[in-house]
């Protein structure tokens, strides 16, 4: 069966990721499109990502030269791309997350179709490495096996949304972090149900997020210092404080966290997936 959907990404900052995330996705979409989000004309971003896309025959999309750490630019320019199709399908998903559905997409897709559902919903489980370490990624290894404990530390830690529209329909807009649809009216998709969304008991989509190697240690600093946007700024503080207050280094063992090891890209091997996502979904009343 062929893809029925395409992806849009934005990377920006860090290429770290942007090869294992386009390896993870390319057989599984119809077309990608990979915006290079650039603070000025040299920024490195701008090569290395050519780079890294010519490898998958691929080209950018767009380049945009923009202010660092603009979040709010950051969802126009998802928002503007997933416009450019607005009755097809798009997995949106930032350069560090790989998505895992509970059943192949074109399945998904198919049973929103014929029930008039319109959008695809999961939630964040948090990667990190040996030990609890963070680990140094590399293009040529295998980041399911350099970062195998899979968990939920990040809204511990932080109070970060940990909510995530994964796979909708164009004409529908996020909000900033993708977290919900943001309908015409004003109105979010969030509550505890909405119409058009894909029931979570079918498929709550598992965001895997290789956020957390080595380079987001200086990146949460950065990002602390900006003024782009003050409430991402106070997250990233609250974060790169916790940290720091562990050693930098997350216990393991600590149940809050509800790590598990997880080596291969398989929905089924997170055991404790079920009772996280309804602890996710409680997070912002869903």
């Amino acid at each position: 069966m062929k893809p029925k959907e395409n992806l849009v990404t934005v990377c920006g900052h860090n290429t770290t990721m942007l090869h294992h995330m386009l390896r993870h996705y390319q057989h599984n979409v119809k077309e990608i499109f990979v915006v290079l989000y650039a603070h000025h004309k040299d920024d490195p971003v701008i090569e290395e990502g050519k780079q890294i896309l010519e490898k998958f025959n691929l080209k950018p999309y767009k380049i945009a030269i923009e202010e660092a750490f603009n979040w709010e630019r950051v969802t126009e320019l998802y928002n503007e791309t997933t416009s450019l199709k607005p009755d097809e399908w798009w997995i949106v998903s930032d350069d560090d997350e790989l998505q895992l559905y509970s059943k192949p997409t074109y399945q998904i897709i198919d049973e929103c179709e014929d029930n008039g559902w319109e959008f695809v919903t999961g939630g964040f489980l948090d990667r990190i490495g040996e030990n609890g370490e963070f680990s140094k990624i590399t293009e040529d290894c295998n980041v399911w096996e350099e970062m195998p404990n899979a968990g939920f530390f990040r809204y511990p830690l932080s109070r970060a949304e940990a909510n995530k529209v994964t796979l909708l329909k164009g004409k529908h807009n996020v909000v900033p972090g993708q977290h919900f649809i943001q309908f015409d009216d004003g109105s979010t998709s969030w509550g505890k149900s909405h119409p058009l969304r894909y029931p979570v008991e079918k498929n709550f989509t598992q965001v895997h997020h290789f956020k957390w190697d080595y380079s987001v240690l200086q990146r949460l600093k950065e990002v602390s210092n900006s003024t782009a946007n003050e409430s991402f700024a106070q997250e990233y503080k609250k974060m790169l404080s916790s940290i720091e207050y562990l050693d930098y280094k997350l216990d393991l063992n600590n149940r809050e966290f509800m790590f598990e090891r997880i080596d291969k890209p398989n929905y089924n091997h997170y055991r404790k997936w079920n009772s996280l996502r309804e602890k996710i979904l409680n997070i912002s009343g869903l």
